[in-house]
């Protein structure tokens, strides 16, 4: 039950938040695939675009809660992967590592490879920064990025993701007529650097990643189970939906079936499935990581959060709380400027 009491204006100003951070409610009856697309809204952290020279290396190293991606305008590099597998990308050609994989990008592996951060870049903004770097010889032209995917839908997506997405040119000019188009303004931005280019440059590079994200949904097969299969399901994706919509409700496994019309046991059976976790549990994690969501933001207080997700009590969100993350509420509210990245050290 939501409580309003002396805090009313404030928990009424969280619950308009969460409705707008939600879509509100009206989404429930949307495709629940997009509306977790819906929610890949990216919060950039870094963008560079990097002019490199033979030899050349540099070390992106592991960042939690983000994602990397490099798209390569003209020429070639090597791409290896913490686990020493190893991937060749041609001009043309976008690299997409959804968990924030630490590896390393050069000319060959045999070249130097300091970390990104410690190479000096040319700042044109507090997150876009320019890169000249390597020995002169062969080029190679590379928009790269890390970005936070803030929402728990969209951190949902991230989690069901491969390690990377690699989309070549031979599937992008067969699968993606659009992509020879896009790569070409990208890389015609990155020449020339007009006033604003570095406003272009990152909402395309934006547009690419959710695009590579959505052909690795449509093509793979790893895309058709667990929570991507769930929020396909007819009964199970409607659902997710409504819990996700409406964290605050008082939801029941008896309410959530009745909402979707189907048996109380059917559902159940069917939600943890193809879900992996009880319906009730579901509901639970999913309060927290909104709660997360808002605590971050620093600007309401532990007890409006948890009276605005449907706690009586700051104590009993408290306890919730705990129990599902292991730390305590207001650590993560104090702790929420820790999130201004320690990338890179020039902003």
């Amino acid at each position: 039950m939501r409580m309003a009491g002396s805090n009313g204006d404030a928990i009424s100003s969280t619950l308009d938040r969460l409705s707008a951070q939600n879509g509100n409610a009206g989404l429930a009856h949307a495709d629940p695939l997009a509306v977790a697309l819906h929610h890949l809204r990216m919060d950039g952290v870094f963008y560079c675009l990097s002019e490199l020279s033979a030899p050349w290396g540099l070390t992106m190293p592991a960042m939690p809660d983000c994602l990397w991606f490099h798209v390569v305008t003209a020429g070639e590099c090597t791409l290896q992967l913490g686990d020493g597998s190893v991937r060749r990308l041609q001009a043309g050609e976008v690299a997409v590592l959804p968990h924030g994989a630490g590896h390393i990008a050069a000319d060959d592996l045999s070249s130097p490879t300091p970390v990104v951060f410690d190479v000096p870049h040319h700042y044109i903004s507090r997150s876009y920064a320019t890169l000249d770097h390597g020995g002169g010889g062969s080029s190679c032209t590379v928009v790269c990025g890390l970005v936070h995917l803030g929402h728990p839908a969209a951190q949902m997506l991230i989690d069901a993701l491969p390690e990377l997405i690699l989309v070549d040119e031979v599937y992008g000019r067969e699968h993606w007529g659009w992509l020879p188009s896009l790569m070409a303004l990208i890389g015609a931005e990155a020449s020339t650097m007009r006033p604003g280019g570095e406003t272009v440059i990152t909402r395309l590079s934006d547009v690419l990643v959710v695009q590579a994200i959505r052909a690795w949904i449509d093509t793979d097969p790893a895309a058709q189970t667990g929570w991507l299969q769930a929020l396909r399901d007819p009964v199970i994706g409607r659902a997710i939906n409504l819990v996700h919509g409406d964290p605050a409700r008082d939801w029941t496994v008896a309410t959530l079936a009745q909402e979707v019309g189907a048996s109380r046991s059917n559902f159940s059976a069917r939600f943890s499935e193809l879900v992996g976790v009880a319906p009730k549990q579901y509901i639970t994690t999913w309060r927290m990581q909104m709660a997360q969501d808002l605590l971050r933001q620093g600007d309401q207080t532990v007890a409006q959060v948890g009276f605005a997700l449907g706690y009586s009590s700051e104590a009993a969100f408290s306890r919730a709380f705990r129990r599902e993350t292991g730390v305590n509420p207001s650590a993560v509210r104090s702790s929420a400027s820790s999130r201004d990245l320690a990338v890179p050290p020039g902003p």
